[in-house]
Order: structure tokens, then sequence, then C-alpha cells
């Protein structure tokens, strides 16, 4: 995409990194000068968690949350126990 282009179509280039993934290269006269990439994606702790039930046994399910109410009792409480 040429210099031109991207500074035209700013908003729908911001568009294409969110939703596509790629990296956009940006060129001045046939000349490669620069590249968007895409932000690194985030996710909340509850996402990040959201699949543990599947790869721990009851017993250490059982252990990790007895951890993590007592190193976070307010978080504790948000989570629901996937092993009963």
């Amino acid at each position: 995409m040429t210099a031109t282009e991207v500074a035209r179509n700013f908003n729908r280039v911001l568009d294409a990194l969110e939703t596509g993934g790629n990296e956009i290269e940006i060129t001045r006269n046939h000349r490669p000068i620069a590249r968007i990439v895409p932000g690194v994606k985030h996710m909340t702790a509850m996402e990040a968690l959201a699949g543990l039930h599947a790869i721990l046994t009851h017993e250490e399910g059982r252990e990790w949350l007895e951890d993590m109410a007592s190193f976070d009792p307010p978080l504790a409480e948000a989570l629901k126990d996937p092993w009963e």
C-alpha cells in the first residue's frame, strides 16, 4: 500500500489491522519504507483461565482454588468451581 493510500484511508487501514490481523507494508516510490503491524491481542484473566478445568485433575483443581482463595479472596468468590 502506498503512503498516499494509507494517508487517505487511515481509518480503513486501522480496521483492516484490527479485523484481519495482517501487517501492512507501506511503500513510497515503489520501495518499502515501513510496516504497520496489529497490536498485541490481550485477554482478561477470566478468558485466560477459561480452559483450566480441562487440563487439571479434580484434585489439582481443588488445590488451585484453595490457593486462589488464600491469595485473592474477591477473585476466588467470583470463580466457579468447574470440578463440582
